[in-house]
C-alpha cells in the first residue's frame, strides 16, 4: 500500500470528501461519474454494483477510493470454485486446545471489493446476503457484527456469458447503485497511456479517517429534504409499478416488476449525498434526477417483450423521469 498515514490535521466533513476525490484522480483518469457515484455508497452506506467490460479502471478506482481512507480493505476474486467460508469464514478445530476456533473470512473489512461478482454460484452470493443487509455474519452459530463503516463494491463484466451466474433479484436489490461503466474519451486515453505508461504505481495520501466517513453520513442524513421532493420521489417508484398512473400505458406490458420501497430510501439518501457532494444543505429535484438511473435501472425487472423490443430498463427509467412532473 503507497498511501501516506493520515495527518493530525485532516479535513473534515465536505473538505475530507473533496480531499478524497483529488487523490483519486491522481491515479483514475475521467471515469467522475463512477468517482462520484462510489463516493456517493461509501457516504450513505450503500454498497454498489459495477458493470463494465475489462479495462476500464473499476478495480482501480476502488482500491484507490480505500486507500485514501485510514481502514480496512479486502480483495475477493469471485471464481466458479469458490466457497461460502472462503468469504465468511469457517470454524477450525484446534488440535491443540482441542476446541474449535472461528478463522474470519476476507468479509470482515470496512471495504470489501467484490471482483467478478458473478462468477460465483448462487450458495456463494447468498452468503453475501445477511453481510450486506444485516451487516453481520453468522459462523457456526454466532454471529459477528462487522465495524461501520462496511461497504461491499462489486464488479461484473457484462460480455462473457461462460461460467457467469446471474445475480437473483434479491441480491441485486441490495446494491443501492448499479454503475455502467463507460469508455473513456480519446483525451482521457491519451492521458491514461502517460500516466501509465513508467509502470510505477502513482502514490496518494490517506485523506480521512472511518470516524470522518461516520461523521458525514450524520451530515448527510440532517440535509433538509423537502416534503415535495418527497413526493416527487415516491411518484418516480410508483411509476416503475404502475406507469399507466403516470400517463404512460406504453410501459405496462414492458415491466414484470418494478421498484421495492428499498428504492424509494436509496433514491432519497442518494439525492442527500449528490446535494452534500456540491456543497448543499438542501436536495433539488435535480439531485434525484441525476442520481436515480443508478438507483433504479437494476429494480425494474422487464418482461419479454421488451427484451424483444430491445428495450431495456435504462430506458424505461428515462421515459418515467420524462413523464413524472418535478416540483
Amino acid at each position: 500500500m503507497t498511501a501516506v498515514p493520515l495527518p493530525a490535521s485532516a479535513p473534515t466533513g465536505v473538505a475530507a470528501v473533496q480531499a478524497i476525490l483529488t487523490q483519486v484522480a491522481r491515479r483514475v483518469v475521467g471515469q467522475d461519474v463512477m468517482v462520484e457515484r462510489l463516493m456517493i455508497g461509501l457516504l450513505t452506506g450503500g454498497h454498489v454494483l459495477l458493470e463494465g467490460v475489462p479495462g476500464l479502471a473499476k478495480t482501480l478506482t476502488v482500491r484507490t477510493l480505500a486507500e485514501t481512507i485510514h481502514t480496512t480493505f479486502r480483495r475477493i476474486q469471485f471464481t466458479p470454485d469458490l466457497l461460502p467460508a472462503d468469504v465468511v469464514g469457517t470454524q477450525i478445530f484446534d488440535q491443540a486446545s482441542g476446541e474449535f476456533r472461528t478463522k474470519r473470512g476476507p468479509i470482515f473489512a470496512n471495504i470489501v471489493l467484490a471482483d467478478e461478482i458473478n462468477r460465483a454460484p448462487a450458495k456463494v452470493q447468498a452468503a453475501l446476503l445477511e453481510a450486506m443487509q444485516e451487516r453481520q455474519v453468522t459462523i457456526g452459530g454466532t454471529t459477528y457484527p462487522l465495524a461501520e463503516p462496511f461497504l461491499v463494491l462489486a464488479t461484473q463484466n457484462p460480455i462473457e456469458q461462460e461460467g457467469t451466474y446471474p445475480l437473483p433479484e434479491a441480491q441485486i436489490d441490495r446494491f443501492m447503485l448499479k454503475l455502467r461503466v463507460e469508455y473513456p474519451t480519446r483525451a482521457e486515453e491519451k492521458e491514461i497511456m502517460r500516466r501509465m505508461s513508467s509502470g510505477e504505481e502513482i502514490p496518494i495520501t490517506v485523506a480521512a479517517s472511518p470516524q470522518t466517513i461516520l461523521a458525514a453520513r450524520k451530515e448527510i442524513a440532517a440535509l433538509h429534504l423537502d416534503e415535495r421532493i418527497m413526493d416527487y420521489i415516491v411518484e418516480l417508484v410508483h411509476a416503475t409499478r404502475v406507469p399507466a398512473e403516470a400517463g404512460l400505458p406504453g410501459l405496462v406490458p414492458l415491466i414484470e416488476y418494478g421498484a421495492s420501497p428499498r428504492a424509494t430510501i436509496a433514491l432519497a439518501q442518494a439525492s442527500r449525498a449528490h446535494a452534500y457532494l456540491r456543497g448543499r444543505s438542501f436536495v433539488l429535484p435535480d439531485d434525484v434526477k441525476a442520481i436515480a438511473p443508478d438507483v433504479l435501472r437494476h429494480r425494474v425487472i422487464t418482461t419479454f417483450e421488451a427484451e424483444a423490443q430491445n428495450i431495456s430498463s435504462d430506458e424505461i427509467v428515462r421515459r418515467i423521469l420524462a413523464a413524472v412532473a418535478a416540483p
